[in-house]
């Protein structure tokens, strides 16, 4: 097939002009298949009904995360997390406060740009879960940040353990009380 003369087209903007080529058939391909695909995807979601909906998809996710999680806590059994008592875990969790706790919360747990930790005021709960979950996830919209990738869950609980061994110390430089009254 031979090659027709290149033709410019009737167009004169500033003084440009426009040559007439024909699209390469690459790109025609791939327009048309577009097409297609197109065509397909409105009969298949919205035609005929046999593809999900984003909502149907959504829905169907987390039911299958709902078994999932469910699969894993009764993998996990029933685990009750109770603070330690032995001294060397709250050993343990004197080393782990002071190496990532005391510039927030204090040497003795009076505070600072965190809460107070030795008076009976708490934010999120003093039971072993509340400040297990706290010591894990954090609380970023005051600042406290996860320490889940940082320390070990058997950290953790030494942490929250060794903080429980706090309570009623009131330093001589506490911080004022915030949160609700937990006796």
């Amino acid at each position: 097939m031979a090659k027709k003369p290149d033709e410019l087209t009737d167009h004169d903007y500033d003084g440009i002009q426009e040559y007439d080529n024909d699209l390469p058939p690459w790109w025609t391909f791939l327009f048309y298949l577009t097409i297609i695909f197109g065509i397909l995807y409105l009969l298949n979601y919205h035609v005929f009904g046999t593809g999900d909906s984003q909502l149907v998809e959504y829905q169907k996710e987390m039911a299958r995360a709902e078994i999932a999680k469910a699969k894993f806590e009764a993998s996990q059994g029933n685990v009750t997390l109770t603070f330690l008592e032995d001294a060397a875990a709250l050993e343990n969790g004197k080393k782990a406060y002071e190496a990532n706790c005391i510039a927030c919360h204090g040497i003795n747990g009076e505070g600072g740009v965190g809460p107070n930790m030795t008076d009976n005021y708490w934010i999120h709960g003093n039971t072993i879960d509340d400040m297990v979950k706290v010591i894990t996830y954090g609380v970023a919209e005051k600042g406290m940040i996860p320490w889940e990738k940082t320390l070990s869950k058997k950290q953790i609980v030494e942490v929250a353990s060794y903080i429980h061994t706090m309570q009623g110390t009131n330093p001589a430089n506490g911080k004022e009380p915030q949160g609700d009254l937990i006796e």
